[in-house]
């Protein structure tokens, strides 16, 4: 589908990593990016594992959690001298929660803070 000449599906163009997992922690959907930025650990194979074995204490506790209760997570992260946004947030469908997704991006070097009132 195309809407205005731009493919609906973005996910896959979003610079920026995508995973999402179901209820069980099993990786259900990587965007191109996350594929990419994960290929050292297996990219596109960690399709249909468990995201749980991903993660090193105590981000595994936090994301058990997150599976248990859907609550949402964010922090910023910096490696190498990149700094990243990371948001984990509940996949709802209906009111059902389905699990949880992960959108990972990089910031600029400088970024603005606006506040609005």
């Amino acid at each position: 589908m195309t809407l205005k000449g731009c493919d609906v599906n973005w996910m896959d163009a979003f610079v920026g990593a995508i995973t999402v997992c179901d209820t069980n922690g099993i990786i259900v959907y990587m965007n191109d990016f996350s594929i990419r930025q994960f290929e050292k650990y297996g990219g596109e194979k960690l399709l249909g594992t468990n995201l749980l074995d991903c993660h090193p204490e105590p981000s595994k506790t936090k994301l058990r959690e997150m599976l248990a209760t859907p609550t949402e997570n964010t922090y910023t992260t910096e490696k190498n001298g990149v700094k990243k946004v990371i948001t984990q947030r509940p996949w709802m469908e209906n009111g059902k929660f389905c699990g949880v997704v992960e959108l990972s991006f990089e910031l600029p070097s400088a970024i603005e803070n606006h506040i609005r009132s």
